[in-house]
């Protein structure tokens, strides 16, 4: 399971390929894999976080729950939590639609479904934490390439939220994006609206985004 699609792994493959059928096609593989499987990547995707220079000095960390087959940060917080990091979790701006702020994210905090069936705390009463604040934002991706090249759910949250970091005099988070290593294709254009990242990290290794 851990081999990319092979009509994926190609320039030509790739680029006969539309976005949303890219799109479906790798969330498609992404939930083909087993309990076990996802596992042992989210086991290996820790060390890999815990190895990544972006984070080392980060205490206030952003991450995600993890649906539709995506790789799970919840391995990696286990050690942050030792280490006395702080983690929240994102939440749906209801005031500025699209995009998100973020709320503290610990065991026994209550969540309410959000129009999309994901999880996140109540905007009404949790504690908020500016996006500029954090100090490092995991986020999921669908695809990537090796050049920082990215493809999400289309719904351009993360890239709103975070459009302030392209302003080189506001303090900025560090961007990772988290995927299978399977998820990686040959290349992906890079929109104008793409916020860039600073590094790739899959359960196979971390790609430090030029």
């Amino acid at each position: 399971m851990s081999q990319r699609i092979d009509s994926l792994s190609s320039e030509s493959g790739l680029l006969s390929l539309s976005r949303n059928q890219l799109r479906k096609q790798l969330r498609q593989r992404r939930r083909m894999l087993s309990p076990r499987e996802q596992q042992q990547a989210s086991a290996s995707l820790a060390l890999n976080l815990s190895r990544n220079p972006d984070l080392h000095r980060a205490r206030h960390i952003a991450i995600y729950l993890p649906n539709d087959g995506e790789i799970d940060p919840h391995p990696y917080m286990a050690l942050g939590l030792r280490k006395g990091v702080n983690f929240y979790l994102p939440v749906l701006h209801p005031i500025h639609p699209g995009k998100l702020v973020f709320s503290p994210y610990y065991d026994g905090v209550e969540l309410t479904t959000n129009r999309f069936g994901i999880p996140e705390p109540s905007f009404s009463k949790g504690l908020r934490r500016p996006s500029w604040a954090l100090d490092a934002v995991l986020f999921p991706l669908v695809g990537f390439d090796e050049n920082g090249g990215r493809l999400g759910m289309g719904g351009g949250f993360y890239d709103r939220t975070f459009a302030f970091s392209r302003q080189k005099a506001r303090p900025a988070p560090k961007l990772i994006g988290l995927a299978h290593d399977f998820q990686k294709v040959e290349k992906l254009p890079v929109e104008p609206w793409d916020v860039p990242l600073h590094s790739i990290v899959t359960d196979h290794r971390v790609y430090r985004v030029k």
